[in-house]
């Protein structure tokens, strides 16, 4: 009685085992030739592509494109250079990670970018369409000598080629009569489009000499004004007709030559009456 419980016992676990087979069979397909019931290798859903400006100097990014199939991928990219209407490529030494940074022996052609998918399944790759023509690096912007911003600048942050600029003269009388005795001239300098300089050294002297005396320089305030007083001298009036002052001007960067660097010289006239 024992002997057919157990027998019983094993045919019953058996056609349970066999149940189990043919619904698991059901559910994840059987396998034939040893192989899986069914392969997902990649197939694409869209192409690669590149983005990012194609000149001298820049970086180019890859995107790997969209890909069906089982996952996880992993993908592997290979740059290619290629002529300018995007054929005859060649693969770039060592140009296999997804930035590229565009170099001059590109210039003159295109660039295009080979992906390769895999995943447990197998692979698949396909190549981006070419990028423009690379072009040379941008010029950079030609130097100014000035600083950047706006308002008044220190003559110490100005260099060639920026000059200074006399701009601006006033004086005191306005008008000279025939013994002014002392004449105050205000003389204003610029630089970078109009920017007050403070810290230029200005020199004035009338011409001919020895009509007044010659002061000794003085730098320009944050306004970019200066004052400068000449006394009179024996050899005012120059002449028995004169109608103008002339009177020379010099404005500098304390420590440059004093004609070269960033200086600038200039001839300003005062207005004379010597009927007054």
């Amino acid at each position: 009685m024992n002997h057919r419980k157990r027998l019983s016992q094993r045919a019953l676990t058996a056609t349970i085992l066999a149940l189990a087979a043919i619904a698991i069979g059901a559910v994840f397909g059987v396998a034939r030739n040893g192989q899986a019931a069914s392969t997902q290798k990649p197939s694409e859903a869209s192409p690669p592509t590149i983005s990012g400006t194609p000149q001298v100097g820049k970086s180019l990014q890859a995107d790997h494109g969209k890909w069906n199939g089982s996952t996880p991928f992993t993908y592997t990219y290979q740059w290619r250079r290629c002529d300018a209407s995007g054929g005859k490529c060649a693969g770039i030494s060592g140009a296999n990670a997804r930035l590229y940074d565009v170099v001059t022996q590109d210039v003159g052609h295109t660039l295009r970018v080979h992906v390769t998918v895999k995943n447990t399944d197998g692979s698949a790759s396909d190549t981006s369409a070419p990028t423009a023509v690379v072009t040379a690096a941008a010029a950079p912007p030609p130097a100014t000598g000035c600083p950047s911003g706006n308002g008044g600048v220190n003559v110490s942050q100005l260099s060639p080629p920026a000059r200074l600029l006399i701009d601006g003269q006033q004086s005191s009388p306005s008008t000279l009569g025939r013994s002014p005795g002392d004449v105050t001239v205000r003389i204003h300098v610029s630089a970078c489009s109009g920017r007050d300089v403070s810290g230029a050294l200005v020199y004035v002297t009338a011409v001919p000499f020895n009509q007044f005396s010659i002061p000794t320089e003085a730098a320009t305030g944050s306004d970019g004004w200066v004052t400068e007083t000449m006394h009179q001298q024996s050899g005012y009036p120059a002449a028995s007709h004169q109608q103008l002052l002339a009177v020379f001007v010099r404005a500098r960067k304390p420590g440059d030559n004093v004609l070269g660097g960033i200086s600038t010289r200039r001839l300003v006239s005062l207005p004379v009456d010597l009927s007054r």
